[in-house]
């Protein structure tokens, strides 16, 4: 039978009643595989959520992912948001206990005559010591199912222990509370719809969610049953709040805790995303000093510049005052581009630079297209209105179709590509949609003035 359900999964031995279970390493690749990439997509949907202009997430390796945030102002918060597994589950309670002693009992343990056990905590979770005589000795314990079997009790096979933390104002943990829950869960977070930051009914930070139709159906067909129980929000496996459930609950619900605001926005951020498939470590940490980072921008900056500069001065030179209404619609086209990224609030990096760079080119060029065509009817001896017109006319559709197919790649590049390449799409892609208006409409206007008024200024 484990042969032919797990046949794929396990290299089955059996010796008489023994049976020896081995992954098989194609198995164990192909699963580690499929977890990196879920872990990749989660991260990078967190990423997202916090905000960061052009990031860089990518796998390294069958086990690696590599982070890049440029211009993050906090990293400690980034790799808390990307760090947390961010299990979610609903559980019923079965009992309580304020004490270790009272969770030993419950649970059909013995406390040794005239001892305690207490618990303090530590930065590695909830350290318990038996006190006997003013003495006190270490427990050593992995988990709280041990704790209670060294004192001769048992947690049921369909129960756990979880914890949840008592902090103060600060909020540092200063005690615990014990949940014995079911140990199947109710509800998990893939479940969840949505969540965002809120207020519980005393006005502190809370998380709400909102369930899909499949988790709304099952937590009111458990509510509706359970009315005047306690049901246990698990997150990590540590309880967050265990409230008591007072009538059917369906779609909507709040996580409530000593949350600081910014941990609930935290918190509301990796739940939209989804839960890590398992946790993840940081193994190297690097952080790019601004200097280096200042300098490759400020080159970037100043190739721009310059080359913005030699492209105004050839079509002086070479188109003498349409080249200075080109000019002109350029400058404008620029300061359209600026202030869209500036209003986006895109950091500037270089993928940024090489697209406000190209966008210049491309604002030129359609310029260029312009004035041949209105030469070209010059020459075929029309009037100067009339050239002018035509011109523009026979222009824009090779500008329309030059654009477009720039306008479909930049989609391709930032529906596919990752952080650097998504910046330079974007810019890109603001950069076609000015450059069209103020190569087309701009030019357009700036030259009839010139032909309607001052037409013997006029030069191509």
């Amino acid at each position: 039978m484990v042969k032919e359900d797990y046949g794929d999964m396990f290299k089955v031995s059996v010796s008489g009643k023994r049976i020896l279970l081995e992954m098989k390493p194609s198995y164990v690749t192909k699963e580690v595989d499929r977890l990196a990439e879920q872990a990749l997509e989660t991260i990078r949907n967190r990423v997202d959520e916090l905000g960061v202009a052009e990031p860089v997430i990518v796998r390294n390796g069958k086990d690696r992912i590599i982070v890049e945030l440029p211009g993050i102002k906090n990293p400690e918060r980034a790799k808390k948001v990307i760090g947390k597994v961010a299990k979610l589950e609903f559980k019923e309670v079965v009992d309580v206990a304020r004490t270790p002693d009272e969770l030993i009992t419950k649970l059909k343990g013995t406390i040794p005559p005239m001892s305690t056990v207490v618990v303090k905590p530590s930065p590695f979770g909830p350290t318990f010591f038996l006190v006997k005589g003013g003495k006190e000795e270490k427990i050593e314990v992995r988990n709280l199912e041990e704790l209670v079997e060294k004192f001769g009790g048992e947690v049921p096979e369909d129960q756990q222990v979880l914890i949840q933390e008592i902090k103060n104002k600060e909020g540092k943990v200063v005690g615990y509370t014990f949940f014995i829950v079911k140990r199947e869960p109710i509800l998990t977070g893939a479940y969840l719809k949505d969540a965002y930051p809120s207020t519980d009914e005393y006005g502190m930070p809370a998380v709400s969610f909102e369930l899909n139709s499949e988790g709304a159906r099952i937590f009111k067909a458990y509510t509706s049953k359970h009315v005047g129980t306690r049901l246990a929000i698990v997150l990590d496996g540590k309880v967050q709040s265990a409230p008591t459930i007072r009538s059917a609950i369906g779609a909507r619900g709040q996580i409530t805790g000593q949350f600081s605001y910014q941990e609930a926005r935290d918190l509301s951020i990796v739940l939209r995303a989804g839960a890590l498939p398992a946790p993840v470590k940081i193994i190297e940490e690097t952080t790019v000093g601004p200097s280096l980072g200042k300098e490759s921008i400020e080159k970037g900056v100043k190739a721009g510049i310059a080359g913005l500069i030699l492209v105004m001065l050839f079509m002086i030179v070479y188109y003498k005052l349409s080249g200075v209404i080109a000019d002109l619609a350029l400058l404008m086209n620029v300061s359209i581009l600026w202030a869209s990224l500036a209003l986006l609030g895109a950091t500037l990096t270089l993928p940024g630079i090489a697209g406000f760079i190209l966008t210049i080119g491309m604002a030129v060029d359609a310029n260029v297209i312009i004035f041949e065509r209105i030469r070209e009817e010059l020459r075929k001896g029309r009037n100067l209105f009339s050239s002018v017109e035509a011109g523009f006319s026979r222009a824009w559709g090779t500008i329309i179709d030059a654009n477009v197919t720039t306008l479909i790649a930049a989609a391709v590049l930032f529906q596919f590509g990752t952080g650097p390449i998504k910046g330079f799409a974007v810019t890109l892609s603001l950069g076609i949609l000015s450059s069209m208006f103020t190569a087309v409409f701009v030019t357009k206007v700036l030259l009839d003035i010139v032909v309607k008024y001052k037409k013997s200024f006029f030069s191509i």
